[in-house]
C-alpha cells in the first residue's frame, strides 16, 4: 500500500473531501506508474483519480463500526511515536 494513503474511516471529524481526492490520487499514481502523466493520457488519468474519489466516498460513507471514532492529533502522534522508534528521532 502506499505510504501516503492514510485511513480515513471513522475518525473525528470526519474525512475532508480533499482528503479523498489526495488518497485517491495517490492510489492512481501508484497503479499507473505516473507521478504526473503526460498530455496523451491527462484525460484518462483525471477521470480515474474522481472514479475512485467517488468509490471511496461510498465506501466510507457505507460502513458502520460500533468503536468510537478515533482523534486525529492522538493517532498522529502514535504515528509520530512508530516512526521515532523506527527510524530515531532525527535529532541527532
Amino acid at each position: 500500500m502506499c505510504r501516503n494513503i492514510r485511513t480515513l474511516f471513522n475518525f473525528a471529524p470526519p474525512a475532508t473531501e480533499l482528503e479523498i481526492r489526495d488518497a485517491s490520487l495517490q492510489f492512481v499514481r501508484k497503479l499507473s506508474g505516473f507521478a504526473v502523466p503526460s498530455k496523451a493520457n491527462e484525460a484518462a488519468f483525471d477521470a480515474a483519480v474522481e472514479e475512485v474519489a467517488a468509490a471511496a466516498r461510498r465506501l466510507i460513507g457505507g460502513l458502520v463500526t460500533t468503536a468510537p471514532p478515533k482523534d486525529r492529533e492522538t493517532e498522529a502522534a502514535r504515528a509520530r511515536a512508530r516512526s521515532a522508534r523506527r527510524f530515531g528521532s532525527g535529532a541527532d
